[in-house]
């Protein structure tokens, strides 16, 4: 069977087509098909471990609990509130020296938080009593963004403590992306890519705002060099995921 010269370059250019057609899929799925509650090749390599696969609270605990309470549980790949009443979540593992990422999602007109270095000794009665707090919180619908002074209430802040240096929150019902860093009494709080927030623990600029503040009359505030990681229960729906820490 003859095959013309004109059927045959219809013939190339077609599989070409077909061809680059492919290879675009190809690219798109391999770019857009990051899963959640993973570790990536490069944060392996870095020393990330994984607090939370997806499906299992096993990393965490109810703040001076043996057991993570009932009211937490795992929605779309998320920990998240189902109940009332929980109290707020720790790790199991105690850290000094580390940087932690999470993503965070809020309800509308909903709080919570991110408070490290926890103390669970039985003269705190409190997470925060010992915590600092990276606050998460709808700014445009919770009265909390309004109150405190310049802002530090606003999600991303140190809590009653520091304000946002730039904005850098994402609107409700959008993943909010957190690096966090406290190294030697050198704090970083990173939300979405950018640096908002850089102290040091213990410098007299930190005790003048501690003074200043809400938590002036915790002695323990501010003081853990070495504690747990919290995610706190303000009654309010959120959800947390693609939590990763590794030690510095």
């Amino acid at each position: 069977m003859k095959i013309s010269l004109k059927k045959v370059k219809l013939l190339a250019l077609f599989a070409l087509a077909v061809s680059a057609s492919y290879a675009g899929t190809l690219k798109l799925r391999q770019t857009t098909g990051k899963s959640d509650n993973t570790l990536t090749a490069a944060e392996k390599k870095a020393g990330y471990t994984l607090l939370f696969d997806g499906k299992t609270i096993n990393q965490f605990r109810g703040f001076r609990k043996e057991n993570v309470p009932a009211s937490w549980g795992v929605e779309d790949g998320a920990i998240t509130l189902v109940g009332k009443g929980a109290g707020d979540l720790i790790t199991k593992n105690q850290y000094e020296n580390y940087e932690l990422l999470l993503d965070w999602k809020i309800s509308e007109g909903g709080n919570s938080g991110i408070i490290y270095n926890v103390s669970e000794d039985p003269q705190y009665q409190a997470t925060y009593h010992t915590g600092p707090e990276m606050q998460v919180l709808d700014n445009e619908k919770h009265p909390d963004a309004k109150q405190g002074k310049n802002g530090n209430r606003q999600a991303g802040a140190n809590y009653d403590m520091i304000p946002l240096s730039t904005p850098a929150v994402k609107p409700v019902g959008q993943w909010n992306h957190v690096k966090l860093v406290v190294n030697k009494g050198h704090v970083e709080h990173w939300l979405n890519g950018k640096k908002v927030v850089e102290y040091q623990l213990g410098s007299p600029e930190w005790q003048a705002l501690v003074k200043e503040s809400k938590f002036a009359s915790m002695p323990g505030y501010g003081k853990i060099k070495k504690g747990h990681i919290a995610l706190q229960d303000h009654g309010d729906k959120v959800w947390f995921k693609n939590i990763k820490i590794r030690t510095l």
